[in-house]
């Protein structure tokens, strides 16, 4: 899912494993990491907090880098123009769909991990990364080139809207990013509304990829959650107590493991392959929830969450909601 391609393509896509081929209940109410100072005085210094120390801040970042999809967005959100940017292979060839890049961005392919040389010839005076920032090592190369945010927190996915108010004090425009969230986050709530029948249900993101193994998402408190929480809905508690035994925020079982897919709702990938590799996995067709097989832009879009890509995948998911939800909910 942000997560894909082998193991990794929910895994590329989100996070070095877990798509292979990928808050407690509202993005709004987590914690962000730490930022301080701000402002847009080009003078200014501000420290931001994550997963491998903190790094400072001087000025308002012109040339920025942006090696995973989550913070490309955020920053094409904010009016900001990557000069470099991360590319996933397994999208379609005519690119992301929400996204509008410019014509002289530098695509980064990442099938290797970041390509340090071609960054440094960018010359960028900011880096920023989440789930592509996997190790201590990355980390290193890349802050030697420019100062470096790496993930901030131990989540495999950020919630965006974390992302998108560092965003907003790295910019020195928080009012911008808190008028974003608001925007995006007023969308989710609009359908909430308009299908009450949602609340109480549960939900599965999961993805097959094909001759390999089953990715689910089990961890209630990653990004890739919060959407479906602000429906008003839960994790399916078979998935969530996987989960908990294993440790893992995106658990890998055998295609045997049918009974993790019976959520009221399943959003579903069929990776490297299409529905009819689904017979692989027994019981498939007889699954009691709403089942949504997408394709792999709305899954990432659902997986590593955006501003950019939660309306997006929203649109097309919303018709499995509604079926979800029940006609008497459907009143918007």
């Amino acid at each position: 899912m942000r997560l894909i391609a082998s193991m990794s393509r929910f895994a590329a896509t989100a996070v070095a494993l877990a798509l292979a081929g990928g808050l407690t209940a509202c993005g709004d109410d987590s914690e962000p990491a730490a930022v301080d100072g701000g402002g847009t005085d080009s003078a200014g210094t501000i420290t931001v907090d994550h997963m491998f120390g903190s790094t400072e801040i001087t000025g308002v970042p012109q040339r920025v880098v942006t090696i995973d999809l989550q913070w490309t967005d955020v920053m094409l959100a904010m009016g900001v123009e990557p000069v470099g940017y991360s590319v996933d292979s397994f999208m379609p060839e005519s690119g992301v769909p929400w996204q509008e890049l410019p014509s002289d961005a530098a695509p980064l392919p990442l099938d290797d991990g970041p390509p340090i040389e071609q960054i440094a010839e960018l010359q960028p005076d900011l880096i920023v990364g989440s789930y592509s920032i996997v190790d201590q090592a990355v980390y290193d190369q890349l802050s030697g080139i420019a100062p470096t945010i790496a993930g901030l927190d131990a989540q495999q996915v950020t919630p965006w809207q974390d992302l998108v108010r560092t965003a907003g004090e790295l910019l020195g425009e928080p009012g911008r990013a808190e008028e974003l969230i608001a925007e995006v986050d007023g969308q989710v709530a609009a359908v909430a509304e308009a299908l009450p029948g949602l609340e109480g249900k549960t939900f599965s993101l999961a993805q097959y990829v094909v001759g390999d193994s089953l990715y689910v998402v089990a961890d209630e408190q990653d990004g890739s959650s919060v959407f479906f929480q602000q429906l008003g809905m839960t994790m399916y508690p078979p998935v969530k107590a996987e989960g908990e035994a294993t440790g893992d925020t995106r658990i890998v079982v055998s295609t045997e493991r049918s009974d993790l897919l019976q959520a009221d709702v399943l959003a579903f990938l069929v990776n490297g392959g299409d529905e009819s590799d689904l017979a692989d996995i027994p019981g498939f067709g007889q699954l009691p929830g709403t089942v949504a097989v997408l394709d792999y832009p709305t899954i990432v879009g659902l997986n590593t969450p955006s501003p950019l890509s939660l309306p997006y995948s929203l649109e097309r998911l919303r018709p499995y909601l509604e079926e979800a939800a029940g006609d008497s909910g459907a009143t918007g």
